[in-house]
């Protein structure tokens, strides 16, 4: 009989030592699986990413992504819509967001206090770079302006001000040799710059963003418009002062225009509070590059994202963990 009852101690504790064994193999094959399940969370409990206007490509690729990190990491992932680049700026600073959308003429000058930043901002790093923001120039038909010089004297709409929409505007003008005081200014988000063009109240806007932009795809579908050019060469020349630009040229058809039109871009950059720490900004990163599929799906502009680019022109500093990443890579 003790012979009998000593077995099935025997067998009982090797369940349990085997079970036990099957749960540590299934926690660290979920730890090595890219980042999802309950062993890959975050000590951050909540990720905030600042966008921009409702209807622009930051915030509708932002909204996915913090699907994304909502639903690998548990935690609470939300976007906050803003007047774009330079708030965003602000809001990290003040470390009242985690990560954000900007572009890298506004992060440059944050850095270094420059045009609308009064000192330089502190605690901001970088994880990428991201597509390029195209200067989208967009002018009522009837208003006669075919070129950027063709602006003085007109009512223009030039983004939120202190945007990054406002502070690139201001340098292309500038490089031009136009200044504010040539305009009617008005200083108005993708919507409302849609609206006044739709409703005669301004004659022209600049909508910079990624391609397309949802404010100009719905204003070409009721609305005869120009798209204004900027020609590469003074891109080229605007460069030499700020190295942010690039020249670009806006493809056949993407707003129903018979040809390429010349234009300027910046680079957008995702940036990432300094104090977040190293695992929690490699997870972040690693999540966000094996999704860009469903960030492109998102919006069409996510799909000129790329790991091999994701290093290109840097602005800020790389954050440790982003940097572990791309080291694996």
């Amino acid at each position: 009989m003790r012979k009998k009852w000593f077995g099935l101690l025997v067998i009982g504790i090797l369940s349990i030592v085997l079970v036990a064994c099957g749960d540590d193999g299934g926690d660290d094959a979920n730890s090595s699986d890219g980042g999802s399940g309950d062993s890959a969370g975050l000590e951050a409990n909540i990720v905030t990413i600042a966008t921009g206007g409702a209807s622009g490509p930051y915030n509708i690729i932002a909204t996915t992504l913090a699907d994304i990190y909502t639903s690998t990491y548990d935690v609470n992932s939300r976007t906050q819509t803003t007047g774009a680049s330079a708030e965003n700026l602000n809001l990290m600073a003040d470390e009242k967001v985690e990560m954000a959308f900007v572009m890298s003429d506004a992060l440059s000058q944050a850095l270094n206090g420059e045009e609308s930043f009064s000192e330089p901002l502190e605690g901001i790093t970088q994880i990428a770079t991201l597509y390029p923001n195209v200067v989208q120039i967009v002018a009522r038909a009837d208003a006669g302006i075919e070129t950027i010089e063709d602006l003085v004297g007109k009512r223009v709409a030039v983004g939120d001000q202190g945007s990054g929409v406002e502070i690139n505007a201001r340098a292309l003008l500038d490089g031009h040799d136009i200044t504010y005081d040539d305009l009617q200014v008005d200083y108005l988000g993708y919507a409302e710059a849609s609206d006044g063009l739709s409703g005669g109240t301004i004659d022209a806007a600049f909508l910079t963003s990624g391609l397309p932009n949802a404010s100009v795809l719905e204003l070409s579908e009721t609305l005869d418009i120009n798209l204004v050019t900027v020609d590469a060469d003074k891109v080229a020349e605007i460069a030499e002062e700020h190295p942010y630009f690039i020249p670009f040229e806006i493809p056949v058809d993407m707003y129903d225009n018979a040809e390429v039109v010349a234009t300027a871009a910046v680079p957008n950059a995702l940036v990432v509070r300094e104090d977040l720490s190293e695992d929690d900004v490699y997870e972040l990163t690693k999540s966000f590059f094996e999704n860009l599929d469903q960030l492109a799906n998102s919006h069409q502009a996510a799909s000129d994202i790329s790991l091999d680019t994701a290093g290109d022109g840097l602005i800020a500093p790389l954050h440790p963990g982003a940097e572990k990443y791309f080291n694996e890579q």
